[in-house]
């Protein structure tokens, strides 16, 4: 435990690695969780094939390996980033504890899914038990409290810079997490407060994920509220990226592109929410 959360330890050892690529106590968490997540998805790539099990109309394995990815992708960035905040910090205790909760929310959430889905199970939207509609609150807590941790790293990164940052880069990555929070909260709130056509995330069509759009599942029969929640919660990669694209290929317009990157994705987030909520299709 000692060499895991010590903030000293190189990340592999070796004395030519000394003073080399090292791990705050924050990264370690991110680490161990993203390794939670890589556990849990490969036995479920396994019952994916072997459980002929079916929910909504597809495997019962399904959903938990979109959230394994998806949390992957959201905790890896989080790690990525936080070299963007200055050393202080980063290795001090706001961002340990934005860590901190974004870990334990993050496992939680998973290790629910999946345990339903061994069950056969709903896990969203699911309050048929008084044990699972507590669960299901529980999860819906622990999602914001993921995304709101996100958003705190997105402050950190814009108000206490790494002095060797790329302008561009941590301009984008304090921008991504906190409009890409702000916004995901919007949508998920729309998405599990059932006000716009019942609980779930159809609106309109028939109400089966069964012939969705390939990988993604979203509903080509109807409205699909993933859709707006899906590219909300991309903008935590895409403004990053588009904010590293210009530190390297039009450095003197960083800011600029990166309004106008901004403007683009609340533009995409607000016509495929308008776009689902009329009960019209994605593609």
């Amino acid at each position: 435990m000692n060499l895991l959360f010590d903030g000293s330890t190189t990340l592999m050892p070796g004395p030519a690695l000394t003073g080399q690529m090292t791990f705050t106590s924050a990264q370690r968490l991110l680490v161990v969780a993203i390794g939670l997540q890589v556990a849990l998805a490969l036995p479920s790539v396994v019952a994916l094939v072997l459980d002929d099990r079916l929910l909504n109309g597809i495997s019962v394995w399904s959903k938990p390996l979109k959230f394994q990815a998806s949390l992957i992708v959201m905790l890896g960035t989080v790690l990525l980033l936080l070299p963007l905040i200055e050393t202080t910090a980063r290795e001090g205790r706001g961002v340990w504890l934005a860590c901190l909760v974004a870990c334990i929310t993050a496992s939680g959430e998973i290790l629910y899914i999946t345990l339903q889905a061994a069950r056969g199970r709903a896990s969203h939207f699911n309050a048929e038990t008084p044990i699972e509609a507590l669960a299901y609150g529980l999860m819906g807590l622990g999602a914001v409290l993921l995304v709101l941790s996100s958003l705190v790293i997105g402050l950190y990164i814009l108000l206490r810079p790494a002095p060797d940052a790329l302008p561009g880069l941590q301009l984008g990555g304090a921008w991504g997490l906190i409009l890409g929070s702000l916004l995901t909260l919007v949508t998920a709130l729309a998405l599990g407060s059932g006000q716009i056509a019942g609980p779930g995330h159809w609106v309109g069509g028939v109400r089966t994920d069964v012939g969705g759009l390939f990988l993604l599942g979203w509903s080509r029969s109807g409205g699909d509220l993933r859709v707006p929640h899906f590219f909300a919660t991309h903008i935590m990669q895409a403004l990053p990226i588009a904010g590293l694209a210009l530190d390297l290929l039009a450095p003197r317009l960083v800011v600029t592109g990166l309004l106008a990157a901004s403007a683009l994705c609340v533009a995409v987030v607000a016509g495929t929410f308008t776009q689902a909520a009329a009960g019209r299709p994605f593609f």
